[in-house]
């Protein structure tokens, strides 16, 4: 079991119901599940491409990644209904707690002027999505293999009811917020 699961169970659970005044341990928000989702545009010409991107997410996920297809054709974007247009990756248990405590203390720390992430990120339903401009700074993923720099979105999804109760709860979790 991850030590953060751990600390989740014990001092996470005693913050916020002492700060929100939970009666019940089962209405204190947790975190669900993470989903990484990798949009490759130029996969529509270069089927590498996304290969390589698949590739990247499943190193840094340590999980199979499902490919994503296009709902609509849409003709300014040269894309067909069906097509591949991306990959993405669902995180539970364990293998969450182990990418969110890789993440903040590894990942984040490496961006370049790093300043903390958005605090008003959240989509008014206690969810969070955070945009990584490139997979470099995973240290999993070696600067030599990477044929192309690419970004991907990582959503919390918690069982918080108000942006605020998520934002302590990701706070408890040690997610850098800027000031």
């Amino acid at each position: 079991m991850s030590r953060l699961k751990d600390q989740y169970k014990n001092e996470i659970i005693d913050a916020m119901q002492k700060k929100f005044g939970y009666k019940n341990i089962m209405e204190v928000p947790k975190l669900d599940k993470i989903v990484i989702n990798m949009g490759v545009g130029e996969a529509k010409e270069n089927a590498k491409a996304l290969e390589s991107a698949v590739r990247d997410l499943e190193i840094i996920s340590g999980q199979k990644a499902v490919l994503t297809k296009a709902k609509n054709s849409i003709a300014n974007f040269k894309i067909r209904e069906g097509q591949n247009i991306g990959c993405k990756v669902t995180l539970r248990g364990d293998k969450m707690y182990e990418f969110l405590d890789r993440l903040v203390n590894l990942a984040l720390p490496r961006v370049r002027d790093f300043r903390g992430v958005n605090p008003n990120a959240f989509d008014g339903r206690g969810n969070y999505a955070l945009g990584i401009k490139e997979q470099l700074i995973f240290p999993e993923i070696e600067y030599d293999k990477v044929d192309k720099v690419r970004g991907m979105d990582v959503i919390f999804v918690t069982t918080a009811k108000t942006d605020e109760e998520a934002r302590e709860l990701l706070r408890l979790f040690n997610m850098p917020f800027a000031k």
